[in-house]
């Protein structure tokens, strides 16, 4: 069994670690067998925002689990308590998983772990973190990176997608999207997606383009121009743009790439379609556009991805 240890000082902020918590305590799918044994760190009892905290064990603990989670803290400009970088520091020499959640990032940057890394942090802080660690590569526009044994996410709900990103790592798809959907989350979103990323479906049901991207989302498989859609919305292709750009933060393009990115993604993890039949499932044509657009927004090939996160039959 994996143990996950979640390290708890003074200073730290509650919904991290609490999400944290919840995430990890148990596996809601009852497929991933054993799941892991989830330990909460501390140097006694802390304070962790408005709440009193009793840890399950001492900070020393740290360093025989095998992915160890520091959750944000309340003043990224504070120094590090002495005993908690120790700890982290020997964590990371014995091989753990490390695992900053939004400001926690500035903990792993003062251990050292984060030298010569990729890392990101909640947007408000990044030129902090670059500004005082300045060996590490601070990657602003992310929700969140994994360099393999040290990742970091941004902020809040960011700090949901790299917990499940974890999951699915672990466990796989199936595992990870049963977590999400009892957390009422999104199951899955890329670390490399921007931090300002708007809601991909209007809210309200009379929005102008409330109807529009259930539409889009059935012909995915179709080669479809942001003439079609505007066609369909019943307005200009300037006025679609600038709906476009309101609701979701993006281009009509852009998010036609992004969605039939992430049905190539649910197809890689959950069939054994080959890789022209995605392709054209997708709405990418052929194999040769889907490897060289899913290698650029994912970072990876799709038969590597599909080796990470398939699902485990």
């Amino acid at each position: 069994m994996a143990t996950i240890a979640i390290a708890a000082t003074d200073g730290m902020l509650h919904f991290e670690l609490a999400m944290a918590c919840e995430i990890f305590v148990k596996d809601p799918s009852g497929l991933a067998d054993p799941w892991y044994d989830l330990v909460v760190c501390g140097p006694g009892p802390v304070r962790i925002g408005r709440f009193q905290m009793e840890p399950d064990a001492g900070l020393d603990r740290l360093a025989s689990a095998d992915t160890v989670i520091i959750p944000a803290v309340e003043d990224a400009d504070a120094d590090v308590p002495p005993g908690l970088l120790d700890a982290v520091r020997a964590a990371h020499a014995a091989g753990a998983r490390m695992v900053s959640l939004c400001t926690g990032a500035f903990v792993l940057a003062a251990a050292g772990v984060l030298d010569g890394l990729r890392a990101t942090t909640h947007w408000a802080h990044t030129e902090a973190l670059a500004a005082r660690f300045p060996r590490v590569q601070v990657d602003q526009d992310v929700l969140y990176v994994d360099n393999g044994n040290v990742l970091a996410s941004a902020g809040k709900a960011a700090a949901i997608d790299l917990c499940l990103h974890l999951i699915r790592r672990d466990h796989g798809s199936t595992v990870a999207n049963s977590v999400a959907r009892r957390l009422v989350v999104p199951p899955h979103r890329a670390g490399g997606q921007a931090q300002f990323v708007t809601t991909p479906v209007p809210a309200r049901e009379d929005h102008p383009l409330a109807s529009l991207f259930p539409w889009a989302m059935e012909r995915l498989n179709r080669p479809l121009t942001v003439e079609d859609l505007a066609r369909q919305a019943n307005m200009s292709s300037r006025n679609l743009a600038r709906q476009f750009r309101a609701a979701t933060g993006t281009t009509p393009l852009q998010w036609l790439s992004a969605q039939r990115i992430r049905r190539a993604q649910e197809l890689l993890e959950n069939t054994d379609n080959s890789i022209d039949a995605i392709a054209e499932a997708a709405g990418m044509g052929t194999a040769t556009t889907l490897r060289r657009q899913f290698n650029r927004i994912i970072g990876v090939p799709p038969d590597a991805y599909r080796r990470t996160f398939r699902r485990p039959r």
